[in-house]
Parts: structure tokens; C-alpha cells; sequence
């Protein structure tokens, strides 16, 4: 409005006065002040609309993000699972390859094995229970099943000599 004063005052449109200038600048103010209280009004109004609409839409976004979170979680679990098995494997691979090495190197120095101890022991038992039919088929008497009497030095002796192997069936 005050562009509008001034542009008839420069045409000599309107009358010349430093009355109707200064009527000029109060009535723009004016307006400058209502269309500011106008925008504030509106503000406050579309103000809590827009919120709504802020709110909506960031709840949208974090379903999204969830379901994304999720998704990746399930991914990175199954590939864990897969490395876990895989190293599993390979620990288990590495433990009978250790064992079989260590094995073959006591077959070597001449140490028995579990094995073969359990095959000497069934053996003893099965001539024991011969000798024992036997001997019942005779008539002499069993003899008494006594405990064998170590003494320091022959452990110490049978500790020092590794046994020699039994030829098996």
C-alpha cells in the first residue's frame, strides 16, 4: 500500500501532503500487523494438523525400520549359525586328524592302546574260564583268586620297559 502512495504522489494522482503519506505508511503497517496475526492463526491451526501428519508419517518410517531391523537380524543370525557350523566342523576335523597322528606315533613307539588292552583282558578272562573248566573236568579243585602284590621296584621296572605286543587273532 505504501508503493501505491508513493507511485500516485510521483504521477500527482493523489494529493500532495505529508498527511495522506503518513495515513499511507499506518494503513501498510496495519496490514503488515493483520496478515501477521493472520499467519500466526493459521499457524496454530495447521500447526496441530501438520503435527498429525509428522507423527503419522515417522510411525510409518519406524514400522519400516523395524521390519528392515528385523529382517537384517534374521540375515546375520542365519549367517552366524552357517560360520558357527563350518568352524565346528573344521575343530572337529582338526581333533581326529590330532588324534590319528598321535595314535600312529604310540603304534610306533610300541605304547598299547585302550584297544588293546581290552582285547588282552578279554583273552585272560576267556583262558582263565578255560583253565576253570578244566580243572573242574578233572576234579582238582580252582585255585584262589588272591590280589597280586606289587612291589615298589616292580612297578618302577614295569614303568621303564614298555610291554611287548600280543599278536591278536
Amino acid at each position: 500500500m505504501l508503493k501505491k502512495a508513493k507511485e500516485s504522489a510521483a504521477r500527482g494522482d493523489a494529493p500532495t501532503g505529508s498527511k495522506d503519506l503518513a495515513q499511507a505508511v499506518l494503513d501498510s503497517s496495519h496490514q503488515i500487523w493483520l496478515a501477521g496475526v493472520g499467519a500466526f492463526v493459521r499457524a496454530r491451526q495447521e500447526g496441530t494438523k501438520a503435527f498429525e501428519t509428522l507423527v503419522q508419517q515417522g510411525e510409518k518410517l519406524e514400522q519400516r525400520t523395524k521390519l528392515a531391523a528385523a529382517e537384517t537380524a534374521g540375515a546375520a543370525s542365519a549367517k552366524a549359525k552357517e560360520m558357527q557350523q563350518m568352524a565346528s566342523g573344521t575343530w572337529d576335523k582338526l581333533e581326529q586328524v590330532f588324534e590319528d597322528r598321535v595314535a600312529r606315533a604310540l603304534g610306533k613307539l610300541g605304547v598299547y592302546t585302550q584297544n588293546d588292552v581290552q582285547k588282552l583282558a578279554d583273552r585272560v578272562e576267556a583262558l582263565s574260564s578255560a583253565v576253570n573248566e578244566l580243572l573242574k573236568s578233572t576234579g582238582t579243585p580252582a585255585p584262589r583268586k588272591t590280589k597280586a602284590k606289587t612291589t615298589k621296584r616292580a612297578t618302577k621296572t614295569a614303568a621303564k620297559k614298555p610291554a611287548k605286543r600280543v599278536a591278536g587273532k
